[in-house]
């Protein structure tokens, strides 16, 4: 368990703010408002982790904070142990703008107190009032039954808005400063693929760096690369990868393939290493391509100008997105198709909010019951019943979405690296052919990874798409994988492409507007593909695209469990309609409007 990016991790800083007065009032809160700061702390640290495996970390003021002198020291404080997330806690009444955080770029939330002794309600009210009056949207956090002065407890509503504004703020916090590689530029005109460095450093923080395919090639011929950990990788792949049937009516020969699974090796090391970079290059000699890019997302042009003529980066995208590899068990990365940043950003929101690897597809095409009867002669069942979508692609799709993983009752899950057993990492390897391409759409061939994902999982859709005169916007379908029969499922697949990995997913339906029904979400869905994470996440979305100002135009997550900034209740009733209007007069969390 060790972070891989430059930098250490951010950490969650929290402010017991007080009132001010001495010689009665500020003496008889000290200990009370305290012990809400280590109540807030030990509950983070206890339930939150990075990526990496590493648990999150808090630091609380040396003091409470009664004024602009103690607010100030705690700033300096927070500067220095790399604070990223701000959560300000108090039982009472507090001079609102004197203690406040200031910081623009630090998500920030306050929890006040609900008791009766000491007006902490009041303060929070002053507080957010405040905030909001000089544009620094925080959260609120207000428990909704009494608790009496000595309750040092923290009550299931509170604890719950906690741990979801932690999760997002330290999601934004993470992503600050780093990088998102892009190998090649724009595969096959696909928008997302126009990787925009406006986008990334104005919502995101995030830098760009641009790196032409030919260095993977510079890296193959000139040998670029960990030769020792090459055979390891290359003895690990023909002894777990089997190879599937072949779907070409001129299969390449033999040494043609084997030559094939040397390159596909050799790039998945080489992209690791211009992502993070490898100190082993360095003992080599190779000191510039030792310190890779900071890389904690990237994408692979890949079509047309390099799979046309060299194998494609369907095996590469498959290991990295995985959360297992020769070296063993270890954190997934995030590394999208075809170079769809807008996906790969979708896919790092999951893979920060949940720790676990990330589905990337074409959102392929909608079955109806009516098709699937025509179709195979058999009606859809359960959750199926009403039509489903065909999640479908060659390349990213983590082999962790075999859903050969299980939770302690024996369900079907995708979980976070250090929960997963080798005996696991062998049942997806096992579930999982590796199919020479499909020469028509990869003329230097290569190999694709084919599967079907098993069993119901709750699942999270997600997609950011860039809208001309708006900007970014987010989708979110919460659903499930659902398994067909067999005689549904082989009938189907066979009719796209069966060398590539499927999921067959069903959003949850039966509300308005693009939910209505499973077409209808297909119908609306903004781009081609889609990042799909485990677990019904739409809430952590919504709070996380709250942080950087981003807008929600589809989700079918419950009104009445958002979390947004308390700012969002002045743009209007409608949720939605007051989610495009804050953001829109914010402005990008990093950016200008």
């Amino acid at each position: 368990m060790k972070n891989r990016m430059i930098g250490n991790l951010p950490k969650i800083g929290i402010r017991p703010v007080i009132d001010g007065r001495e010689k009665g009032v500020r003496e008889s809160l000290e200990k009370q408002t305290m012990n809400m700061a280590r109540a807030a702390a030990q509950l983070i640290e206890k339930n939150l982790r990075f990526p990496s495996g590493e648990k999150a970390e808090c630091v609380i003021a040396e003091t409470t904070i009664g004024g602009v002198a103690e607010a100030a020291k705690c700033s300096d404080l927070f500067r220095r142990e790399g604070v990223g997330v701000s959560l300000t806690v108090t039982p009472c009444w507090c001079y609102g703008t004197e203690v406040m955080d200031t910081d623009t770029l630090v998500p920030k939330a306050i929890w006040g107190f609900n008791g009766t002794e000491r007006p902490g309600a009041v303060y929070l009210a002053a507080a957010l009032a405040g905030y909001n009056q000089k544009g620094l949207p925080a959260f609120g956090i207000y428990g909704r039954d009494v608790q009496d002065a000595g309750d040092t407890s923290v009550p299931g509503d509170v604890k719950d808005k906690i741990l979801l504004f932690a999760r997002a703020g330290l999601a934004v916090a993470m992503m600050r400063d780093k990088t998102y590689l892009s190998l090649g530029y724009t595969s096959m005109g696909i928008a997302g693929s126009m990787v925009d460095p406006d986008f990334f450093q104005k919502y995101l923080g995030m830098r760009t760096e641009f790196v032409d395919m030919t260095e993977i090639l510079r890296r193959i011929e000139q040998e670029i690369y960990d030769k020792e950990e090459y055979e390891k990788a290359l003895k690990w792949t023909k002894e777990k990868c089997a190879e599937g049937p072949d779907p070409n009516n001129d299969p390449s020969d033999r040494e043609r393939k084997d030559w094939e699974w040397e390159i596909v090796v050799k790039m998945t090391l080489i992209m690791r290493d211009l992502m993070i970079g490898n100190p082993k290059l360095a003992e080599a000699g190779f000191g510039e391509e030792a310190l890779g890019r900071n890389a904690i997302a990237g994408g692979f042009q890949g079509q047309r100008q390099w799979t046309d003529y060299y194998p494609n980066g369907d095996f590469p995208e498959a290991i990295l997105n995985s959360s297992f590899d020769w070296n063993g068990i270890r954190e997934a990365f995030v590394f999208a198709t075809e170079n769809d940043s807008l996906n790969g950003v979708s896919m790092l929101f999951g893979h920060l909010l949940t720790n676990t690897a990330q589905i990337f597809s074409d959102v392929r095409t909608y079955w109806s019951p009516v098709s699937v009867k025509r179709v195979t002669g058999v009606a859809p069942a359960g959750k199926a019943a009403n039509g489903f979508i065909h999640l479908i692609n060659s390349g990213s799709t983590t082999l962790d979405a075999t859903a050969r993983q299980r939770d302690t009752n024996g369900n079907p899950v995708m979980k976070p690296f250090w929960e997963i057993t080798p005996e696991e990492v062998d049942q997806c390897l096992e579930a999982t052919q590796w199919c020479p391409g499909n020469k028509e759409y990869f003329r230097g061939g290569g190999f694709s990874s084919q599967f079907r994902t098993a069993g119901e999982m709750p699942v999270t859709m997600s997609r950011i798409n860039l809208i001309g005169g708006l900007g970014p916007a987010l989708q979110i379908a919460e659903g499930w994988t659902v398994e067909l029969p067999d005689e549904i499922h082989k009938l189907l697949d066979q009719r796209t492409d069966p060398t590539w990995p499927t999921t067959w997913f069903v959003p949850r339906t039966g509300g308005n507007g693009p939910f209505r029904d499973v077409y209808s979400v297909m119908a609306a869905w903004g781009a081609n593909h889609g990042a799909i994470s485990h677990g019904h996440i739409g809430r952590d979305l919504i709070t996380l695209a709250s942080m950087l100002r981003i807008p929600v135009c589809m989700h079918n997550v419950d009104e009445a469990t958002l979390f947004r900034p308390a700012a969002w209740n002045a743009f209007g009733s409608n949720p939605e309609g007051a989610d495009y209007r804050a953001c829109e007069n914010f402005g990008p969390l990093y950016g200008t409007k």
